[in-house]
C-alpha cells in the first residue's frame, strides 16, 4: 500500500530543490487543522491535458477518470468561458509538461466528486519506485500557472499553498506578470469595474457585524458604498476558527466573484479563500 504524503508539508524532493532549503522549512513548521491525512484514490497515466487545472487519466483497465486538481484555479481556456482568460494556454502547456504521459495518483482530502462527476483530489507524479514525487498542486501554484483557489468540501493544506501563491506573485512569474491577475485594493469605485469577475482583493477591515447570524467584514466608513465580504449564517459555523467578528483592524486577502450588493461584495462560503495577513 502506497502511503500517503505527509499532510502538513505536502511538497515533493523535486519542489524542494526549486523552491531552496528556508522554503522548505517554512512549509515544514506549517500546520493546517482542516485537513486529516489524505486518503490515497486512483493511480494511473495521464493520457489527456483539458486545461490548466484538468485533466484525464487511463486507470490499469483501460478506464478513464476526468480529474480536477482541487483547491487550485487555471485561467480558463475558450471551452470553459466565453473569451479565454490571459495565460491560459500557457497554464494548459505547463500542466502538460509536468504530467502528460507521467504516471500521478489522486489524493483525496475531502468531496471525492463536483459536480461534474470529476475526481477532485491533490495529485501526486509518482518515481520509478512508485512513490509520490511531485505535488502537482504545488509546482502549478509556485510556477504561476494557476491561482489557489477552494471549493466548500475541498481540504488541502492551504497555507502551503498560499505561501508557494506568494513567492510566485513576488517574482512575476506566469500569469501574476499580467495585471488581469493583479490583487485588487478595496476602493468601491475601481472595484466596481470587476463585477461578475473572480478578483483578489486584499485590505484593512474596518469594521464588523452580526446582522440576525449573517456577518459582514467592511472596507470604508460607508457599508453601503464601501466593499464588504459577507458570510451567509449557514456557513458561519465553518469560520469558527477565525472568529470573523474579531477581525476588526487585520489586513487580510480575500478571493471570490465580485457582485454589486449596495457596493462591491464578496460571499464567502468556507475559510479556504480567506487569508488573515495581519
Amino acid at each position: 500500500m502506497l502511503s500517503p504524503p505527509n499532510s502538513s508539508v505536502h511538497l515533493s524532493r523535486r519542489t524542494a530543490l526549486v523552491t531552496g532549503a528556508a522554503s522548505l522549512l517554512l512549509m515544514g513548521n506549517i500546520k493546517s487543522p482542516s485537513i486529516a491525512t489524505p486518503k490515497p484514490g486512483e493511480t494511473g497515466r495521464v493520457v489527456r491535458i483539458v486545461d490548466g487545472d484538468s485533466f484525464v487519466l487511463a486507470n490499469p483497465d483501460g478506464d478513464e477518470v476526468s480529474v480536477r486538481l482541487s483547491a487550485i484555479q487555471a485561467p480558463r481556456t475558450a471551452q470553459r468561458a466565453a473569451k479565454a482568460w490571459p495565460y491560459a494556454y500557457e497554464a494548459k502547456a505547463g500542466l502538460s509538461a509536468l504530467i502528460k504521459g507521467r504516471i500521478v495518483q489522486l489524493f483525496y482530502g475531502g468531496e471525492t466528486r463536483d459536480r461534474f462527476g470529476r475526481a477532485v483530489a491533490q495529485v501526486y507524479t509518482l518515481d520509478n519506485s512508485g512513490e509520490p514525487d511531485l505535488w502537482v498542486q504545488g509546482e502549478m501554484i509556485r510556477l504561476g500557472l494557476a491561482r489557489v483557489y477552494s471549493w466548500k468540501g475541498e481540504l488541502a493544506d492551504m497555507a502551503a499553498l498560499y505561501a508557494l501563491e506568494t513567492q510566485a506573485r513576488d517574482r512575476s512569474r506566469g500569469l501574476w506578470g499580467d495585471k488581469y491577475y493583479a490583487v485588487r485594493k478595496p476602493d468601491p469605485d475601481p472595484l466596481a469595474q470587476y463585477v461578475d469577475s473572480l478578483q483578489i482583493v486584499e485590505g484593512i477591515v474596518t469594521s464588523t457585524a452580526d446582522v440576525r447570524g449573517r456577518i459582514y467584514l467592511n472596507f470604508g466608513a460607508d457599508y453601503k458604498t464601501d466593499f464588504t465580504i459577507a458570510i451567509a449564517k449557514k456557513n458561519v459555523k465553518r469560520f469558527a476558527m477565525i472568529n470573523p467578528v474579531g477581525l476588526m483592524g487585520a489586513r487580510v486577502r480575500v478571493r471570490g466573484w465580485i457582485e454589486m450588493i449596495n457596493g462591491p461584495m464578496i460571499w464567502l462560503d468556507h475559510p479556504g479563500r480567506l487569508e488573515i495577513l495581519t
